[in-house]
């Protein structure tokens, strides 16, 4: 099987539809997922060793470990007799990442295809450490948004935003539980806070969060990802230990199992720091915040004439972008700039990335740096800084 050439879905799934037994389900394979990295973002193996090949590359063994991770979800959930490859069409489709078109509803959407732009944005503007690290570590928020999609799809979105601030919340706090922080530690906190929606602001800490929204498995994501982001060099700092001991009681967790997650990522990191290039940068916060932004100012320039002719048509979001480069905006304006802002990139596929399951994270460097990579779009509401 060779997962960068065409019929290599159709092949995974013949074995994988064959091997799978009841006793399979999402639950099982996660710990496995975990030891193959896909649950943070470096894609050492495949989880399941029988399909494994010492040539596949990364990017392949995350191919292989999503459909792995899809598919079992849709075998455990679901005896409707919709093809797999059909609901997962329906399912991307539905969360804005997917769009027919009238050349795709004649001949299809390969849906190889659909997955390769999930896992590999844009091969020339993400480098490939950076995009296995902080884009494909958020992959298994798009399987647990199947199951929830094959269980009742009207509740997909609401499950995702939801998920995607307590994701930002729990990492934010984690990353404010060390003791010493540089610049690019506080600059990542302010991002990923500031990328909170407004209805969820007034959550913005771990003890606003409701366990009872999350079920066990989505609680251990977030431990997993608490444990990726404090991770440095092994050793837990106090404060970093007090965090652990606030999202033990928050979200119920037995002293085992926080144990159990900080062994597994130190022993992840540990094994594979030769092979996870991104691992021999000391400060992770300093190149996810530094990558983030460079991709930003890249999609915008990369774009600038359909997002020029996009914002000449939304005069309201024009003035907003303005004046958030001269003043504080209040929650309102701000909910307000990031719901229009979003409305306009969804009319251009090639921002796809902030329709994804985690590209809020993105849109507050996005406010930030439009307004100076695209001024010609600003000359008639341009409000100078009287400073």
């Amino acid at each position: 099987m060779n997962p960068s050439a065409k019929g290599w879905l159709n092949k995974l799934l013949t074995t994988v539809d064959t091997d799978f037994n009841d006793e399979d389900v999402l639950e099982t394979i996660y710990p496995k997922l975990k030891l193959a990295g896909f649950i943070y973002g470096s894609n050492v193996c495949v989880a399941l060793p029988q399909y494994e090949n010492k040539d596949f590359t990364q990017e392949e063994r995350c191919k292989i470990n999503l459909i792995l991770a899809l598919h079992n979800v849709y075998k455990s959930t679901t005896s409707e007799p919709t093809s797999f490859t059909a609901q997962l069409k329906l399912f991307y489709k539905n969360i804005g990442f997917y769009k027919t078109s009238f050349i795709s509803d004649i001949f299809g959407e390969d849906v190889e295809q659909i997955i390769h732009k999930r896992i590999q944005i844009d091969n020339n503007i993400i480098t490939k450490n950076f995009n296995y690290f902080a884009t494909n570590a958020l992959l298994f928020m798009d399987v647990l948004a199947f199951r929830v999609y094959l269980n009742q799809s009207n509740r997909t979105l609401a499950f995702l935003e939801g998920l995607e601030n307590s994701i930002v919340t729990v990492v934010s706090e984690a990353l404010n539980a060390k003791s010493k922080k540089n610049e690019y530690d506080e600059s990542l906190i302010r991002l990923l806070k500031s990328s909170l929606r407004t209805s969820y602001k007034k959550e913005a800490n771990l003890e606003a969060l409701d366990a009872k929204n999350h079920t066990l498995q989505e609680r251990l994501y977030l431990l997993d990802l608490a444990c990726m982001a404090t991770w440095s060099d092994y050793k837990i700092e106090k404060g970093e230990e007090q965090f652990f001991d606030r999202l033990r009681e928050k979200f119920n967790f037995s002293s085992f199992q926080i144990n159990d997650a900080l062994s597994t990522v130190n022993d992840f990191y540990k094994n594979h720091k030769n092979d996870v290039a991104l691992l021999s940068t000391k400060n992770m916060a300093k190149r996810f915040y530094d990558n983030s932004s460079s991709l930003v100012k890249k999609l915008i320039s990369r774009n600038s004439k359909k997002l020029y002719q996009e914002l000449k048509e939304s005069k309201e979001l024009v003035v907003l972008l303005s004046q958030s480069t001269v003043r504080d905006m209040t929650e309102e304006e701000i909910d307000k700039m990031q719901e229009q802002l979003l409305d306009v990139l969804k009319s251009i596929p090639s921002l796809a990335i902030f329709m994804l399951p985690g590209g809020a994270v993105l849109l507050p460097l996005f406010i930030k740096f439009i307004p100076k990579l695209l001024p010609s779009a600003f000359d008639d509401n341009r409000i100078e800084d009287q400073s």
